[in-house]
């Protein structure tokens, strides 16, 4: 079976409102990528998995198949993009792979079924993601944000993106001191993010596969 033009759908950057967000609140960077997420890519996904049940009759194992591989290609390039300057560049990295991750969960619940704009979404990938033990638990910590959110941040600027770090880190699977060092070495990160970005995305697209697909 041919990839049917898999690479027809961009994975748009992260937006410049998300920046915002996780700038003024990184220590909830986790739930700001995922409310973004549900902003940009859950009506992306309901147009891509509407497009190819009516185009090429694709049962949902397959569309979520097709999703997982173009997710895990994605991931790999954008990791050798952003290895090149090593710690300068950690933190686009990592908001650029929690950016591909968001956007594959979205596109496998879509294969099966699911509505990609329903508010359990966003709960459900952060679930995925091992941030929360419960869609419920991850939903009310959402429905929170607005009225807890910190007006900004007080900290300095390596501070805020150390948080950010360590925070996005463990939402793509990236948490131990092992798997960030090797994307601190400018050049050595290349070839470390683009194997690393595709073994974490692969891993959650299977745990993905397994939630919505049983």
């Amino acid at each position: 079976m041919s990839e049917w033009a898999e690479v027809e759908e961009p994975a748009d950057k992260p937006p410049a409102n998300l920046w915002d967000r996780l700038r003024t609140d990184p220590l909830r960077a986790p739930e700001h990528v995922a409310l973004a997420a549900a902003e940009y890519h859950g009506p992306a996904a309901l147009v891509w998995a509407d497009r190819r049940r009516r185009l090429y009759k694709a049962d949902p194992q397959t569309l979520a198949q097709m999703a997982r591989r173009r997710h895990v290609n994605l991931a790999s390039v954008e990791g050798a993009a952003t290895g090149v300057g090593g710690f300068i560049t950690v933190v686009p990295d990592l908001v650029g792979l929690a950016w591909i991750q968001s956007r594959l969960v979205f596109f496998v619940a879509a294969a099966f079924g699911f509505d990609p704009l329903d508010r359990m979404r966003p709960a459900e990938l952060l679930v995925l993601n091992g941030l929360y033990d419960s869609p419920g638990e991850a939903r009310a910590a959402l429905d929170g944000m607005g009225v807890t959110v910190a007006e900004s941040w007080v900290g300095g600027r390596l501070t805020r993106d150390e948080a950010i770090t360590l925070k996005l880190a463990k939402m793509v699977g990236k948490s131990s001191g092992k798997k960030l060092a090797g994307r601190l070495i400018p050049g050595f990160a290349i070839a470390f993010n683009s194997v690393a970005n595709r073994r974490d995305t692969n891993a959650l697209a299977k745990r993905a596969i397994k939630f919505y697909g049983g």
